[in-house]
């Protein structure tokens, strides 16, 4: 059987945390941050988890990190 090669781009995008969840960036923090509150560019500077749903597209990406 082959290997299987991981994805570069969802290599340099998510990580694995301890318990197996994946943790990502969030969206729009970027550019465009004048208008934005401070609030709500503290939150999207703190990392989140990949919702459920959204993990059967991500493994099969990352095939040796999980």
């Amino acid at each position: 059987m082959p290997k299987v090669k991981t994805k570069s781009g969802a290599k340099k995008r998510f990580k694995v945390t301890g318990t197996g969840k994946i943790k990502r960036k969030r969206a729009f923090k970027n550019h465009i941050l004048t208008k934005k509150g401070t609030k709500q560019k503290r939150r999207l500077t703190k990392k989140a988890i990949v919702n459920k749903r959204d993990e059967g597209n991500i493994k099969p990406m990352l095939p040796y990190l999980l």
